[in-house]
């Protein structure tokens, strides 16, 4: 069971999100979007959604700390554990309010704007609800555990069980000994990976970066005539064509 969920699904999760992201980019370009409905709303929208997208910005951040940077290479430069464990927990938790805060905003005005509920999709629903419950389950590890079940020292066993799966030497004995929340939590996560080619969040990999050397946008007047110059004003007045001779 342990090499099931800590090996196998993780492979399977990454490999969807690998070859989805390729198959969607060559069959649905058009579909790359979030499919904004500011045109429905847009005062809630101004107030959750950089919340949301911000503070997801410092979680991700937070997480590929975590996970990446082992403990040892932190012990060299100084940083000792509980200095790490307090900027973590203060840095995931002020991130993950602004997450929760974000999130909770954009499904109130998804559910009470008649117009941005009838553009919701099933994937959307599926999508919120992953999203919802890593969020839950990401603030309970980072808040709950810490108020009540005292700090948990992840990066002894979550993060070299990920980093493991990189190196093409998986350890999932490792996640078996981790607290239950966590590997709820990874689940949810690994879940939420393998469906995100196929849902609005592939948005998160587009940026405009076509605008900086693409040619400019020529428009030609249908004046037979034209103008002497090369590129004429908009604002001018177009040169009236000579009178034809019959």
């Amino acid at each position: 069971m342990n090499q099931l969920l800590w090996m196998t699904v993780p492979y399977i999760a990454f490999t969807s999100f690998a070859l989805g992201h390729v198959w969607r980019y060559r069959n649905d370009q058009f579909g790359w979007t979030t499919r904004s409905s500011q045109v429905f709303e847009s005062k809630l929208l101004q107030l959750g959604s950089p919340l949301f997208h911000f503070g997801m910005l410092a979680v991700i951040g937070g997480h590929a700390m975590g996970l990446l940077i082992p403990e040892s290479w932190t012990a060299f430069f100084g940083i000792s554990e509980h200095m790490y464990h307090l900027v973590s927990v203060t840095g995931g938790t002020l991130s993950g309010i602004a997450v929760v805060a974000g999130i909770s905003i954009l499904l109130y005005r998804r559910t009470t704007v008649k117009a941005v509920r009838k553009a919701t999709s099933r994937g959307d629903v599926v999508m919120y609800v992953l999203l919802a419950a890593a969020l839950v389950t990401g603030m309970w590890n980072t808040v709950g555990n810490n108020l009540i079940g005292g700090p948990y020292n992840y990066r002894e066993t979550v993060s070299p069980w990920f980093r493991s799966l990189f190196s093409l030497h998986p350890q999932p004995d490792l996640m078996a000994n981790t607290p239950l929340s966590f590997q709820v939590h990874n689940l949810i996560v690994l879940t939420l990976i393998g469906i995100w080619p196929y849902t609005r969040l592939v948005h998160m990999f587009s940026a405009p970066i076509g605008y900086l050397v693409r040619p400019y946008v020529v428009y030609r007047s249908k004046d037979p005539g034209g103008s002497k110059r090369k590129y004429a004003k908009a604002w001018e007045t177009p040169v009236a064509p000579p009178p034809r001779r019959w």
